[in-house]
C-alpha cells in the first residue's frame, strides 16, 4: 500500500477561545498568499485520505465547472459537511465562536482530469507551503499543534453525519466521514 502524503493542513491553537469570527476571518484574508487558503473546523478534519479525498471532489468540480460554491474554499466546506447548502456547511465546518483550534489548510492546484488512480500527489506538497503556514498562524496569534488529523465522534456530530446519541466502533469513524463528504454532491 502506498503512503499518502500529509494534506496541506496545519492546526492550529489560538491563545483563546474564538470571540469574534468576522475579525479571524479578515486577519486570514489579509495575510493568506491566495484565496486557496481556508481556516476550517478543528474536529471536521479526520484524516489524511478525508482530506485528500475531499480536496479531489473539489478540484474535480472545479475542473468541470461544477461547483455549487462561488469558490474553492467554501466548495471544500461544502464537501466535508456532506451537504449542497453553503449557509449549512459554513455553520459545519467553518469556524465557530468558542473554538479554540482550527486546521489551515492550502488548496493545491494539481490536475485531476484523470481521475483518483491516475492523480499524482506530490510527496512535498505539505513541506513547500509550511513556512506561509507558520507565518500565518503567528499572524492570527495563534501556535501551531504537533498533531495530524484523526476522526472522532465529536466531528461525525459537528458535520451532522450522526447524532449525539449514536455510537461507531473506532474502525468505522474515518468511514463514516469519507461516506458523508461523498453524499455532497447527491
Amino acid at each position: 500500500m502506498a503512503t499518502i502524503p500529509w494534506f496541506p493542513a496545519w492546526g492550529v491553537k489560538f491563545s483563546s477561545p474564538i470571540e469574534n469570527i468576522s475579525s479571524l476571518i479578515a486577519d486570514m484574508e489579509e495575510w493568506r498568499p491566495d484565496e486557496r487558503w481556508i481556516l476550517i473546523s478543528y474536529e471536521v478534519a479526520a484524516s489524511e485520505v478525508h482530506l485528500w479525498s475531499a480536496w479531489h471532489q473539489v478540484r474535480r468540480n472545479e475542473q468541470k465547472g461544477t461547483m455549487v460554491a462561488r469558490d474553492s474554499g467554501a466548495e471544500f466546506l461544502r464537501v466535508v459537511s456532506g451537504t449542497r447548502q453553503i449557509r449549512v456547511a459554513i455553520e459545519r465546518s467553518g469556524i465557530s465562536k468558542g473554538d479554540a483550534k482550527a486546521w489551515i489548510i492550502r488548496l493545491p492546484e494539481i490536475d485531476t482530469t484523470k481521475g483518483m488512480e491516475e492523480t499524482s500527489i506530490p510527496m512535498e506538497e505539505y513541506n513547500h507551503h509550511s513556512s506561509e503556514a507558520e507565518r500565518i498562524i503567528e499572524h492570527l496569534g495563534g501556535r501551531m499543534i504537533t498533531r495530524r488529523p484523526f476522526p472522532t465522534i465529536g466531528g461525525l456530530v459537528k458535520i451532522g453525519a450522526i447524532t449525539k446519541n449514536e455510537t461507531l466502533s473506532n474502525s468505522k469513524i474515518e468511514q463514516a466521514f469519507l461516506l458523508h463528504a461523498s453524499m455532497s454532491d447527491l
